[in-house]
């Protein structure tokens, strides 16, 4: 088998979805539309849906209503375990086994979803994390690297899996100032490479200079939805032009 990593992305649309928590309508039906190989950067106050929109691709969150589509197919009523498979997610917090080596937090899902044996699951690890710059950190628990090095940790993890999406929520946002251009720049680099990427982020420079279409979201609708030029130089709303007076 081979350890170079592949690149096979999928299109992602959502349509119509809705999400409430109790009397709470956090996503009051939105609309996006991710073509394979692009990268959309969700942006957007506290509260608006972000992560709960990120949330639906994966079905981590079930929608209470609407559809979500992968290359233009249904995948709302599919097998949830199978879609998480096409799927990868790297969060704010890392969320490592702790107790486990850096290599086992790599290879457990890789033997346990995918079935490899011991020796392959390993292999591929160890090209993953070399793709990250972490190849000599394999038998170090979690705690002995810093917080940019946990999460490239997690980013190759993900990518072990061979996702056709990835899915990104605020992964710098819990990381020190000095070590967030490293993680970003990883992230940039997937860009380049034709994944489908969908990152929920704070970091404007981040998603001016790599994304192929920003999401402004605000109260669990998306507001604005275009180019990085037409949603930061001409914002078309009130709402959009007052959240980037406060973060530019």
């Amino acid at each position: 088998m081979t350890t170079e990593a592949k690149t096979q992305s999928a299109s992602v649309e959502l349509r119509d979805i809705h999400v409430s928590f109790g009397t709470l309508e956090v996503l009051r039906g939105v609309d996006l539309t991710v073509p394979r190989g692009e990268t959309v950067c969700v942006i957007g106050p506290s509260g608006s849906g972000k992560s709960t929109l990120l949330r639906c691709v994966n079905r981590l969150q079930e929608p209470d209503s609407g559809d979500l589509l992968f290359d233009g197919e249904s995948v709302i009523k599919a097998d949830p375990d199978r879609l998480r498979q096409r799927v990868g997610m790297v969060f704010q917090h890392f969320n490592l086994f702790g107790h486990r080596s850096v290599l086992d937090n790599i290879t457990l899902p890789l033997r346990s979803v995918k079935r490899l044996d011991k020796a392959a699951a390993e292999e591929v690890a160890l090209a993953r994390l070399a793709d990250v710059g972490l190849a000599d950190k394999a038998p170090y628990r979690p705690a002995a690297l810093s917080g940019g090095q946990q999460q490239r940790v997690a980013i190759a993890r993900a990518l072990a899996m061979e996702p056709e999406v990835m899915l990104f929520d605020e992964a710098t946002s819990a990381l020190d100032p000095e070590l967030v251009k490293g993680v970003l720049d990883l992230m940039a680099g997937l860009a380049e490479r034709g994944l489908t990427l969908i990152v929920v982020t704070h970091e404007m420079g981040f998603a001016r200079s790599v994304a192929d279409k920003v999401a402004f979201m605000d109260r669990g609708k998306i507001v604005e939805y275009g180019t990085p030029d037409a949603v930061f130089d001409k914002p078309q709303s009130p709402r959009l032009q007052q959240f980037l007076s406060q973060v530019l």
